[in-house]
């Protein structure tokens, strides 16, 4: 039974040790004890179906759903809660780096929702996490608004270097953003695998899809 912590942070610091985590809802058990430590910098898909933690410096979470106010503008929502006199600076800094900073003064109501999302993303960018909380963020989205967030997280993880816990139950998407994958069984982690097909990994690839193909298969998904 692999515990996730094994052998990958190679003398980096961790920014998330993990030890004995439960949860349940009513008596089906999501995590039954489960170990983990993701390293600086380092992105974990934890794939599979539906204790204690710390967090070694900063998180912050972008969720399935945007959890934008309504009745704050664009700007006001990524700035919730963000305090000091660089904060405008910072706002405008991660919309831009999201690219919507023509929409600032815009409603929640006006955007599209892949738009929504990355105000999403920017409202956790702004605060310069070191850890990086994702729970299905792209799941509500369409294929091809998925695809280009996809692309933009890549992005901004190479430009700011902050690690990653990615909830997920699509494999393609996993291969596409994970350096390692957790699979999750029955509560616990059954496998770990790390992902090495390098920083243009696309699903063209040969080896992208082998990969597919192991994880599927470990999942109990047929392929044909």
């Amino acid at each position: 039974m692999a515990s996730g912590t094994a052998g990958h942070l190679n003398g980096a610091e961790p920014v998330l040790t993990a030890h004995a985590v439960r949860r349940a809802f009513g008596s089906a058990v999501v995590l039954a004890g489960v170990d983990l430590t993701i390293a600086r910098g380092e992105v974990v898909a934890l794939l599979g179906g539906s204790g204690t933690s710390v967090v070694h410096g900063t998180a912050a979470v972008v969720f399935q759903e945007h959890r934008l106010l309504p009745w704050k503008r664009v700007a006001d929502n990524v700035g919730l809660g963000l305090s000091g006199v660089d904060g405008p600076s910072r706002i405008r800094r991660a919309l831009a780096e999201v690219g919507l900073a023509e929409r600032h003064r815009a409603w929640p109501a006006e955007l599209s929702g892949g738009q929504a999302q990355r105000v999403a993303v920017a409202r956790a960018l702004v605060r310069e996490p070191d850890l990086l909380l994702l729970d299905e963020p792209f799941g509500a989205l369409d294929a091809l608004t998925r695809l280009r967030m996809q692309i933009l997280l890549r992005r901004l993880r190479a430009e700011h270097g902050f690690a990653a816990l990615l909830v997920t139950h699509d494999v393609e998407e996993a291969l596409l953003l994970a350096d390692r994958i957790l699979l999750l069984d029955e509560g616990r982690i059954a496998a770990e695998l790390p992902v090495d097909l390098g920083p243009t990994r696309t699903p063209d690839d040969p080896a992208f899809g082998a990969l597919r193909r192991h994880l599927l298969d470990r999942l109990g998904v047929p392929t044909t």
